[in-house]
């Protein structure tokens, strides 16, 4: 693999981990409401960070926005906004299913779709008949992989009958629309190249220039996301948790999911631009696949599976595998461009 290459699927497994992990967490945040600890991750992550990374890394960031049409902005910012509702399902989803079936659910729809859209839309250099036939098989092997970890999740729906009936379900349907809206943000990213263009007019590195994209994506995503956990605090009575004991330590614990978050979306950036045209592309397919692995590991770790039986575990190993087999293949399609 060409060295750019390389370095740019490095990156982006990187930015796998810690997409993968950013909601572990919120698992040591007993006391806490699912929006107590919400609002302060989504204020860190789609607020605070996108636009201090902009300002630091992009120089003239306002000169760059100016620069661009109209229409770019606004399509920018419209996915930004659909991406904000699959942000915000995905909380809610991880909350009712737990991270190792929900981002096997959430992260194989949004792979699917933020990888095709792209190489429908977007005019894409290299893509002969091989290549296409290794993308192809690599999308269909996620996809089962997706399939069969979703089955081993399976034994959830009888102990949330137990508990809330149909619980299991509702979750599941929120991780499909999340699924599906989530691909926004990889389309946002695609479509609102002109702007990162623009930013290394005015003497952005090349590595850097998509953060002047995060910050008009992610500011749809606090909007929604804070205004929603806001009404949630409100209606539930909520807002006092934040003066209980143990206050500080929670919202060290959500102020570090935001910063893994857009730690992982940055990094993100840099290594699809490095994989070259077809880096929105596939890189998008090789982030999702990296978090779903990432995820089942930490849900298993967590005990999310300690009453699992034997045959859910089996087939989640099965899932797993089938998943490592399409980040081969979506790695070998990658080889195969660079030598060509």
């Amino acid at each position: 693999m060409a060295e750019p290459a390389a370095l740019g699927l490095a990156l982006v497994l990187v930015a796998g981990l810690l997409q993968g992990s950013f909601m572990l967490p919120s698992k040591f945040m007993r006391g806490w409401a699912w929006e107590n600890y919400w609002l302060v991750f989504a204020t860190t992550a789609y607020l605070i960070c996108p636009w201090l990374l902009g300002l630091l890394t992009v120089p003239r960031l306002a000169e760059v926005y100016t620069g661009v049409p109209a229409g770019t902005i606004a399509q920018t910012l419209a996915f930004g906004a659909g991406w904000g509702l699959g942000a915000l399902a995905f909380g809610l989803a991880i909350d009712r299913i737990g991270m190792a079936l929900g981002y096997a659910v959430i992260i194989g729809i949004a792979a699917t779709a933020g990888t095709l859209i792209p190489l429908a839309v977007l005019r894409q250099e290299g893509f002969g008949p091989a290549r296409a036939v290794l993308t192809a098989a690599a999308l269909m092997l996620m996809l089962a992989g997706v399939a069969v970890c979703s089955l081993a999740g399976r034994w959830k729906e009888a102990d949330d009958r137990k508990v809330r009936p149909g619980a299991y379900r509702r979750g599941l349907a929120i991780a499909v629309a999340s699924g599906l809206l989530s691909a926004c943000g990889n389309l946002g990213f695609a479509f609102g190249s002109p702007i990162s263009a623009r930013a290394e007019l005015l003497g952005a590195s090349r590595d850097l220039a998509t953060n002047a994209i995060w910050t008009l994506l992610a500011l749809p995503l606090f909007l929604l996301n804070a205004g929603y956990s806001l009404l949630l605090l409100r209606r539930h009575g909520t807002l006092s948790r934040y003066r209980a004991t143990g206050s500080h330590r929670r919202t060290v614990l959500a102020v570090s999911m935001g910063l893994m978050w857009m730690s992982g979306m940055a990094l993100y950036g840099a290594g699809a631009r490095a994989l070259g045209p077809l880096g929105p592309s596939f890189g998008w397919a090789i982030l999702m696949c990296s978090m779903v692995l990432v995820s089942s590991a930490l849900g298993l770790l967590t005990g999310e599976w300690r009453t699992a039986p034997i045959a859910a575990h089996r087939r989640l190993r099965a899932g797993l595998a089938l998943l490592v087999a399409a980040i081969c293949l979506l790695g070998g399609a990658n080889h195969w461009a660079a030598r060509g």
